[in-house]
């Protein structure tokens, strides 16, 4: 009897081995993907998922306590409190980002807000770079094409991202997004909601996404939103953006 638990022990111990061997990053996985993932069964179904270079990576433009304020408080209190919250509304063998694609009206106001603050952020520290040298970031690839066809000139482009981002008023974010038809438009979103959800004004994948909440910048910009938006152009990862652009 001995031997035959021994046996079961380890045959489970080595399917979960095998399974967590091909599992991809956990930052990257669904919910319920992070929950059978050789993670204990008491794991919460979202975690905060770490920054891709240091808190002070982004100086001059983005400080070390801004970013170590909205990461390690913010973006951690948004991924708690979606934790705390009755996911049955959720698919969690879903995406983070295909999850956002169930937000509608009804839906709880916990999980619209703390969902949406969640994946824009994730999605907002990727789109940053790094060790800035100084000079505006300028787009790569098919994403730099398609803005020159869209918007005639990057500089066009600029301009009219950098406007609605400051016209939009109280808290929100601006997005460049590729909408069903695989065109260009930017857009704005109150709150925590993006693109991606039933509610969105202007639906489409999100490519670039700027943070203009206060908490954003205002520890080293207080109420100058302008200067805070001509400098973010010195630190966007237009690397990872065209990446999300050949997306299918």
């Amino acid at each position: 009897m001995a031997d035959r638990r021994d046996f079961i022990k380890k045959s489970v111990l080595l399917g979960l081995a095998g399974l967590a061997g091909s599992m991809p990053d956990s930052n990257k996985l669904s919910a319920t993907e992070k929950m059978v993932s050789g993670l204990s069964a008491s794991s919460p179904a979202f975690s905060l998922p770490d920054l891709p270079y240091a808190y002070d990576a982004l100086e001059p433009y983005i400080d070390r306590q801004t970013m170590e304020i909205h990461h390690g408080r913010h973006h951690k209190a948004y991924v708690e409190k979606l934790n705390g919250a009755d996911l049955s509304s959720l698919n969690l063998a879903l995406s983070d980002a295909d999850n956002c694609k169930i937000i509608s009206n009804s839906s709880p106001a916990i999980i619209r807000n703390n969902l949406g603050g969640h994946f824009n952020h994730s999605l907002f520290w990727q789109l940053l770079k790094a060790n800035p040298t100084g000079a505006v970031n300028t787009p790569v690839g098919a994403l730099a094409n398609e803005i020159n066809l869209t918007f005639k000139t990057f500089e066009d482009f600029k301009k009219e991202f950098s406007e609605k981002a400051l016209k939009l008023f109280g808290s929100g974010w601006c997005w460049l997004v590729k909408d069903e038809q695989g065109k260009l438009k930017i857009c704005t979103t109150p709150n925590q909601d993006n693109p991606l959800m039933q509610i969105a004004a202007d639906k489409g994948v999100p490519l670039l996404a700027l943070d203009v909440w206060e908490h954003a910048y205002y520890l080293k910009y207080q109420n100058k939103r302008a200067d805070y938006i001509a400098n973010w152009w010195s630190i966007i990862n237009w690397q990872k953006a065209d990446s999300l652009f050949g997306k299918k």
